[in-house]
């Protein structure tokens, strides 16, 4: 099939050539087919249009992955809009904040987290929408207010005779340097950086997948990782809507129990999930199924009983619906056994490496071809260097520069220079080797960031300098086990000491710290649990504490 090579194109191009098939589903809910969301599109531009809304102008949206949130976001980029999608999980403050750093002139917000915002907090908007059934709830333009009141009458003009096809004619980007979205990285303060991401970088990232990934229109899609993350809201929504699938939004949290349910009524073709995520199904309701003794040794020495191997691997497609052809594995390391695992029994997956600043993908392979614990070779389009010397014997640090990359930090030009130079290579801050072949391994993660099951981006450095200002703290680290926060705290034990205090009332005033930060961080950033270190963290020259110790320790 020969494609429009824009982005906006494709999705021209799908909605007319897929019109009379299912396009976005709700899990459990209401299905809109292609052509519904096309006449969704078209009242939304009239809605823009009617209420003074210029091409250019920021729009923000913030809710659970939905039908009518994929609507917003092809709504505005089709018009000329930026579209900022924003977290639901985030805290009010920040939620405020990138509404109005952004500079975003109407919000699109869920149920939930509409309950905890303010208006007044974000005054430069024209107008607040509620996402499931488009009512505006603040309305500071009369022409808005209006636009939304009559649009049916205002869509009724403009096509008396019903709404088809060849009405599908949306602008095409000026350049591909035009600003397609600003995706904000980070939510646990207020200081999130805004990565630019022109159309160049979204149609490279859709290319990339159009050439690696094997879906057909009417092919199903489950979207599990949050929309407001560039995974997700690549691999997921933004190349399965252009190549004609049927995208299926779920609306609970995917553990296992949610995966195993939905997957085997939907039987998804494609797949993208974090690394926990499978590593967990793997562990817990894969191995358990085979013979108690053998299923202990699957992740620690080769399987040679081809019985075993296809019993394996059936039980493992099973429980992700039997039906697909890849899942897509990214956003942090894959753990070694597990991986192992999988390549042994054959079952299909794709290692993808990547960050906001690229839209996300960097490198990727799939399982024939991958080196085992690598996390694939560079992405057509992009160059990917180790900046140390000696790539295959010596860590540096990963940079790569191509079609994927941001513009830059919105507003933030000195954050922009610290992270892409002068020749214009983007320091990812991650270390790994390459080798001869080209594959990449990541050895560290200097940025170390860390990430849920669920997809969340985690920053620790964020919420230990939070922690370290509280009572009795000396240093912290936050690290993720068993996809839990923990806080490893070393106290400032003289000052404990010289106020009387025992050691029990210092690890009751670790609980009292951590039950009031986390009255201040997104659920899925909240410390779960304490533990009392006694004695300082290592560090390196730079007194710097030196993570990599400390991250692989046992709940």
């Amino acid at each position: 099939m020969k494609r429009d090579h824009t982005f906006i194109g494709y999705i021209e191009q799908s909605i007319v050539r897929n019109w009379d098939m299912n396009a976005l589903t709700d899990y459990k809910g209401a299905t809109l087919q292609y052509k519904d969301v096309a006449r969704k599109i078209e009242k939304f531009h009239l809605v823009l249009e009617h209420a003074g809304i210029k091409p250019g102008d920021k729009i923000a949206v913030c809710g659970r992955n939905s039908a009518h949130w994929a609507v917003v976001f092809l709504g505005a980029i089709t018009y000329g809009a930026v579209i900022v999608p924003i977290l639901h999980e985030f805290k009010a403050d920040n939620i405020h904040n990138i509404v109005n750093h952004s500079e975003a002139r109407l919000l699109f917000v869920g149920d939930q987290a509409w309950e905890y915002l303010n208006e007044e907090r974000m005054p430069n908007l024209i107008g607040i929408v509620l996402l499931p059934d488009f009512t505006p709830v603040v309305c500071r333009d009369e022409r808005l207010m209006d636009a939304f009141e009559h649009r049916n009458v205002l869509y009724g003009q403009r096509y008396p005779k019903n709404f088809r096809p060849e009405h599908v004619h949306y602008r095409r980007e000026e350049s591909p340097e035009e600003l397609c979205i600003i995706n904000y990285t980070s939510g646990t303060t207020g200081y999130s950086k805004g990565v630019m991401l022109p159309y160049r970088s979204i149609l490279s990232n859709v290319d990339y997948c159009f050439e690696m990934r094997p879906v057909r229109p009417g092919d199903r899609i489950v979207s599990m990782l949050p929309l407001g993350h560039v995974f997700g809201m690549t691999y997921d929504f933004l190349y399965g809507f252009c190549a004609g699938a049927h995208l299926f939004f779920l609306t609970r949290m995917p553990s296992p129990k949610i995966i195993a349910q939905s997957f085997a009524d939907i039987k998804p073709r494609l797949i993208s999930c974090v690394p926990l995520i499978v590593e967990k199904i793997i562990k817990k309701d894969i191995l358990p199924r085979l013979d108690n003794t053998i299923g202990k040794l699957l992740l620690r020495v080769p399987i040679i009983n081809d019985r075993i191997r296809a019993a394996a691997r059936d039980a493992a497609m099973q429980i992700f619906g039997g039906e697909f052809n890849d899942i897509i594995i990214g956003g942090a390391p894959f753990n070694a056994d597990v991986e192992r695992f999988l390549k042994q029994i054959g079952f299909p997956y794709t290692i993808a490496y990547g960050m906001t600043e690229c839209g996300p993908i960097i490198c990727s392979s799939r399982w024939q071809d991958l080196k085992l614990g690598s996390c694939g070779k560079a992405a057509s389009r992009m160059e990917v260097r180790i900046d140390s010397g000696d790539p295959q014997n010596r860590p540096g640090e990963i940079i790569c520069r191509g079609e994927n990359l941001m513009l830059g930090y919105y507003k933030n030009p000195e954050a922009t220079a610290q992270i892409i130079d002068a020749r214009g290579w983007l320091h990812t801050g991650d270390l790994a080797t390459m080798d001869g072949n080209g594959y990449v391994t990541v050895r560290g993660r200097s940025k170390n960031m860390l990430l849920t099951a669920s997809g969340q981006n985690i920053y620790p450095e964020e919420i230990e300098s939070k922690l370290n200002n509280m009572p009795y703290v000396s240093e912290s680290l936050v690290v993720l086990q068993r996809d839990k926060l923990v806080a490893l705290i070393y106290p400032d034990f003289d000052e404990a000491y010289a106020n009387g205090m025992e050691m029990s009332d210092i690890e009751e005033a670790m609980e009292q710290n951590r039950q009031e930060l986390n009255q201040h961080l997104p659920v899925y950033s909240q410390i779960t649990k304490v533990k009392i270190h006694y004695e300082e963290f290592e560090k390196t020259a730079k007194k710097s504490i030196k993570r990599f110790m400390y991250q692989e320790a046992k709940g």
